[in-house]
């Protein structure tokens, strides 16, 4: 598992059209990274916004997911102008819940009022949004803005940006097993013959690749629930950075250390 230390940069976009410092520090950026062997898929924890909080001082959690918000629109920005595919965040997990009420109502009119503000800009960069996760617990008005979001972008053909929202792995496995145990009962499959196959057709997003990266702000060393299915073999890194300050630079952090590690799969390479 690799770890880096914090190191200041800068987030960019090449989708606007003037030619801002931050088109030139993407590009810059770009040059570092082999275009050969860059992650089709990132998936991100995105940790550190209550800490970033309390380090400055701030009276409210809320401030440091506010701040967060900010990061993330910059790192997706970043990360399709950098060429990856697939980005999924972790947003909010089932456990999240278990947080006090006013931070969990909170964090909801958070999420909702980002994907109406930003559906619009992120429609015109091409970007598909998807939601992974359970909907039932979700608020009728966020559930609302999902579906739009979700339909408006859904031929896009630039980054996938996946949400992981009321998202747990263990969740997303027992739905898919669900799913399966349904099909058996009612005589469409044997159950003796289920594959591993079978169960990644039934997860939230089956069409989408596995992750090859997988990132983790704020230091912690744990996959917290998060993709448990897809991230069998996914590589890990880890920097101390809190959310809130991660920034483009961190990304290419992660990719080049990616772009430098030999993928094994559990198979011997160059024996």
């Amino acid at each position: 598992m690799g770890s880096q230390n914090a190191q200041n940069g800068a987030s960019a976009t090449v989708h606007h059209s003037s030619d801002t410092a931050e088109t030139r520090e993407t590009k810059r950026l770009r040059e570092r990274l082999d275009p050969s062997r860059m992650p089709e898929h990132v998936a991100v924890i995105m940790d550190g916004n209550g800490r970033w909080a309390r380090k400055h001082h701030l009276p409210s959690r809320l401030l440091g997911h506010a701040e967060g918000y900010k990061t993330t629109k910059k790192i997706v920005r970043a990360a399709s102008d950098l060429g990856v595919k697939y980005l999924t965040l972790y947003v909010f997990s089932n456990e999240n819940w278990r947080r006090p009420k006013h931070e969990t109502d909170g964090l909801m009119a958070l999420i909702e009022k980002a994907t109406r503000n930003e559906l619009a800009e992120l429609h015109e960069n091409g970007i598909r949004m998807r939601f992974l996760g359970r909907r039932l617990e979700l608020t009728p008005s966020l559930r609302k803005e999902i579906e739009r979001a979700e339909a408006l972008t859904e031929k896009n053909p630039g980054l996938v940006l996946n949400l992981a929202l009321n998202y747990g792995g263990r969740a997303e496995i027992v739905d898919a097993v669900r799913k399966l145990a349904e099909a058996a009962a009612r005589g469409e499959i044997d159950p003796a013959k289920i594959t591993e196959d079978d169960i990644s057709a039934n997860l939230y997003a089956p069409d989408m690749p596995d992750p090859d990266l997988m990132i983790r702000t704020a230091g912690e060393l744990r996959v917290s629930n998060f993709l448990l299915w897809e991230i069998a073999y996914s590589e890990m890194w880890v920097t101390p950075t809190l959310w809130p300050d991660f920034s483009a630079e961190h990304l290419v952090q992660a990719i080049e250390d990616y772009q430098m590690r030999v993928r094994k799969f559990g198979a011997v390479v160059n024996p």
